[in-house]
């Protein structure tokens, strides 16, 4: 079987790797070097500076592309970076529509960073796939989505929005960090361009900092790697590495935090002392349908808002807890806890988080793969 045929299982293990060419070794080394000698100028072996290409960032890229099925995988210093360079496809006058209930850091870089330059952000619920077609202008040139959205859980239909911006001519790019390509594939669903924060569920260990972007087109890989490149926000030797050695586990620890993500959601639902919970897996999620047919399971992420909304009983509670740690970040083995309001959306302003529902009591869980029995009676004794 050859190794593009392999299931997902066996991808995150296998996919796009083999072993190292000098002596056989099964993990990709960490060649650790910023140059590599040349018999004659230009007569190298596919490397020449580490900016350009390290073999152990190609060994990751590899990977990457495999375990989103596609064809071109691009490693960056971080999942900003990754934004950053899409947004470096884009010229003055361009214009994005981005749902509104995003990542705090990526508002942060539409709106502070390049809409100086002249690259114009619209930010719009994309949860009817329909209502988008109406605001595509003249100008637009990309769409820019997350599903299930950051903090509020909000699901996009991939497939519906790609519909739309293909009979437009324009760009859809997906930020997939929650869903990790073992819950969802946007590709195959008609994106053109996946971005991760490989910080998160793909390096899983809460160790590194590694941004990716993942393409089928070989034209748009061209321009990705040229800026890539040209920029030069690329992920380093080590850390590549430890992504990889992440991903080679990424299927085992989705299933657990998928499993403990489920019970926690409905232990949350039914306590007298919760007013909301966000977790697409819910029947009653206004886009459940969606969540069931373009995703494989529901995920680790959770947010939910004490009852009253109340913005002191929310700091207690996340101060009270014991095993779920009040940090940024998600995706790791261990389970975290945040407060959007203060933390991971604070660079948004306090009236349009709240238009959206990211309120001063929002709560936002990012469920590890620890024994779920201890996790829900630490939830128990910090909402008591």
């Amino acid at each position: 079987m050859a190794k593009k045929d392999l299931r997902f299982n066996s991808k995150t293990i296998h996919g796009g790797q083999h072993p190292d060419k000098a002596y056989g070794a099964v993990m990709p080394p960490i060649y650790q070097t910023s140059t590599y000698a040349q018999t004659t100028p230009g007569g190298h072996r596919g490397y020449e500076y580490s900016r350009s290409a390290n073999p152990t960032r190609t060994a990751l890229e590899n990977a990457l592309a495999s375990i989103e099925n596609g064809n071109h995988g691009l490693a960056f210093a971080s999942g900003l970076a990754a934004i950053d360079a899409v947004l470096k496809l884009l010229k003055p006058g361009d214009e994005v529509l981005a749902t509104n209930d995003l990542y705090g850091g990526s508002y942060r870089l539409f709106k502070r960073v390049y809409e100086k330059f002249g690259i114009v952000f619209r930010f719009l619920d994309m949860q009817d796939a329909k209502a988008i077609e109406t605001e595509i202008s003249h100008a637009t040139r990309m769409v820019w989505l997350e599903t299930p959205t950051n903090p509020l859980m909000n699901i996009v239909d991939i497939s519906a929005i790609a519909k739309i911006t293909k009979q437009k001519g324009l760009l859809l790019a997906v930020d997939n960090t929650f869903a990790s390509p073992y819950l969802q594939l946007p590709l195959e669903l008609g994106a053109d361009i996946v971005m991760h924060s490989a910080t998160k569920y793909l390096g899983g260990h809460s160790d590194l900092v590694v941004g990716a972007l993942v393409v089928n087109d070989k034209d748009l890989a061209d321009q990705l790697y040229f800026i890539q490149n040209a920029s030069g926000a690329i992920c380093g030797p080590m850390d590549s590495f430890l992504t990889l050695r992440g991903i080679k586990t990424l299927h085992v620890r989705m299933q657990r935090h998928c499993e403990n993500g489920e019970a926690i959601a409905h232990f949350l639902n039914i306590h007298p002392k919760i007013e909301k919970v966000y977790w697409p897996g819910f029947e009653s999620h206004p886009n459940h349908a969606v969540a069931k047919k373009q995703m494989k399971g529901y995920g680790g992420m959770i947010s939910f808002v004490p009852k009253g909304g109340n913005y002191t009983d929310a700091i207690k509670i996340v101060e009270k807890l014991k095993i779920f740690t009040l940090a940024e970040s998600l995706g790791g083995v261990e389970s975290l806890a945040g407060h959007p309001a203060s933390m991971t959306h604070a660079s948004i302003p306090k009236n349009e988080r709240e238009k959206i529902g990211v309120v001063d009591a929002l709560i936002r869980l990012s469920v590890g793969i620890e024994d779920v029995d201890d996790l829900i009676a630490d939830l128990a004794q910090a909402l008591d």
